[in-house]
């Protein structure tokens, strides 16, 4: 069950990266680190300002301290001028108290100018990274718009992109159905001409055998005529057999032809020996008394 687990994770993974890959675009991406650090670098500006404040706070406090030291001590001296011991020694005690704080703001103003120092370093380092990241990421918007651009050129002239495809794809069916097409019609024109298909009010392929013969018939008998005048004799017996009478010049009749035809195949051969012999005489009858 934890190796399925693991694997379905690992499918999920890999499909969701690759989801995000295909979503992801390199200008936006870019666009979207370039506002990131402009948002860390106001924060580091803004966080100089409130250690410069700070500071500034704290030289405040020094100087209001430093006159309000110098007031005790001048106190102090009337009092004791004046007899009042007392109070002289009050005042230099507060006085004592006033200068430990004083020294103590002292500490934290020498803190806060290495920090306000510290951060004004890291903004001006910050600042010009910023501004090469800026050149940086121009330059790649750049170069990847003109190579999209050029692959987009490139699967325009291969005829692989996705809009061109369907064009292609389109030709391809048109080419096919147009030589599908063509085939069908050579298929049909061999068909009835070889008559294995009947045309509609057309003749039959035995009609169409007859006819083609009989012009054939007809071509020999006149080309026989020809011969027969240029050398000026007669003409020679028709070509569909021998007979004594002249043989007419024109088409056979596609009937007779057919008889011919089958009296030829149905009659038996002749040999020789049945040529010689005589017919057989009759029986004879019985003898009259």
């Amino acid at each position: 069950m934890a190796g399925m687990w693991q694997r379905f994770k690992m499918i999920f993974k890999s499909k969701a990266n690759a989801a995000m890959d295909k979503a992801e675009n390199p200008a936006q991406t870019l666009d979207y680190s370039y506002e990131k650090q402009l948002e860390m670098l106001q924060k580091v500006r803004r966080g100089v300002a409130d250690v410069a404040t700070s500071r500034k706070r704290v030289e405040l406090q020094i100087a209001s301290l430093d006159k309000q030291l110098s007031k005790l001590d001048d106190q102090a001296r009337a009092a004791l001028a004046a007899g009042r011991e007392d109070l002289a020694r009050e005042a230099l005690i507060r006085k004592s108290a006033v200068g430990q704080q004083i020294n103590d703001l002292h500490v934290q103003l020498e803190q806060l100018t290495v920090q306000e120092q510290k951060l004004t370093v890291a903004s001006q380092q910050l600042q010009t990274k910023v501004e090469s990241f800026r050149t940086q990421k121009e330059t790649i918007k750049a170069t990847y718009s003109a190579a999209e651009a050029q692959v987009r050129i490139n699967e325009a002239f291969t005829g692989i992109s996705s809009e061109l495809g369907d064009v292609g794809l389109a030709i391809q069916r048109a080419e096919d159905r147009t030589a599908q097409m063509q085939a069908r019609a050579g298929a049909m024109e061999e068909l009835m001409a070889t008559g294995a298909l009947d045309v509609p009010g057309g003749k039959d392929s035995l009609t169409a055998e007859l006819e083609r013969l009989a012009a054939d018939n007809q071509v020999e008998s006149e080309l026989a005529a020809m011969r027969a005048q240029l050398d000026g004799s007669a003409p020679p017996a028709a070509v569909t057999g021998a007979s004594d009478q002249p043989a007419a010049v024109g088409p056979a009749p596609a009937e007779d032809v057919v008889d011919a035809q089958l009296a030829e195949e149905v009659a038996p051969p002749v040999t020789p020996a049945q040529a010689e012999t005589p017919p057989a005489a009759p029986p004879a009858g019985p003898a009259t008394p």
